[in-house]
């Protein structure tokens, strides 16, 4: 999904990884047919005076359902549909670096989160993607120790982090569930892994380490936009799931719902 490099670009190492994990299948797969249409309210743009909020969704999420795997045919799209039809090369982001030392798939993962705006769902980053975006912020890899197979696990790493943020938004969401039946879709997000914010900073004056990174996450609350903040805490070893982040996830400060929300939950927590 994100290009914005959550895990550290070093080697990792996972104990018996399984290989094969349960994915859902791209649109357009056999898998996919005569399931139920989305709900209507996520293809209504979240801002009412603006006709798309397409401008904001990364222009690399287009064309990511070329590079999905079909469960039930085992193959992507032919290699001539994944060519630009202006010069007959793949998409930049997708080309090899100049002196990278190994081959890098170009598959995409889909994943569980619905795009605003669309029927869609955002669409994760290839290995290569994911080494090209981390040289464009400067990684040098000769200064790391890193092997074919550490993408590989870099990139599970990266979407299980995704994939647990989710989860932990749709926790907040619950308590809008009868305001947005239909459920909260994701608008933007954006890396600040040096705008440290004021928890992360408190926890830090109390002795707890600070996040090594951290995104924000703007979903669509059936027609509003909320914007959600997550640190991300090291934690240890990564373990079969390719789990080893501890996320911190809240609604910001920027309503009285939100207010209202952090509110309520404390207060469950400190009584429960």
């Amino acid at each position: 999904m994100g290009l914005s490099a959550s895990t550290p670009a070093v080697a990792v190492h996972t104990s018996n990884a399984s290989d094969h994990q349960t994915t859902p299948p791209p649109s357009g797969c056999p898998m996919h047919e005569g399931e139920m249409k989305g709900c209507s309210v996520r293809t209504e743009p979240s801002d009412p005076s603006c006709e798309s909020k397409n401008n904001s969704v990364p222009a690399h999420q287009e064309r990511a359902y070329e590079y999905l795997e079909c469960p039930v045919t085992g193959s992507v799209a032919e290699k001539k549909e994944n060519l630009d039809p202006s010069n007959l090369m793949p998409p930049p982001n997708q080309m090899p670096a100049p002196d990278q030392p190994f081959a890098l798939s170009t598959k995409r993962e889909e994943s569980s989160i619905p795009r605003a705006d669309s029927e869609k769902k955002w669409v994760y980053p290839s290995e290569q993607m994911f080494w090209n975006a981390m040289l464009k912020k400067g990684w040098k890899w000769k200064d790391d120790d890193i092997s074919q197979r550490d993408m590989y696990n870099i990139i599970r790493i990266h979407n299980q982090n995704n994939e647990q943020a989710w989860k932990e938004i749709l926790k907040w969401e619950a308590l809008h569930a009868a305001e947005c039946p239909c459920g909260p879709s994701l608008v933007r997000f954006g890396g600040k892994a040096k705008e440290y914010s004021p928890r992360a900073r408190i926890r830090s004056w109390m002795g707890y380490e600070l996040p090594f990174d951290r995104h924000d996450w703007i979903i669509n609350r059936c027609g509003t936009e909320v914007r959600y903040v997550i640190d991300y805490y090291d934690g240890g070893e990564v373990n079969q799931d390719y789990q080893f982040t501890i996320l911190d996830v809240r609604p910001a400060f920027d309503s009285l719902s939100a207010v209202w929300d952090r509110m309520k939950v404390a207060w469950w927590r400190w009584t429960s």
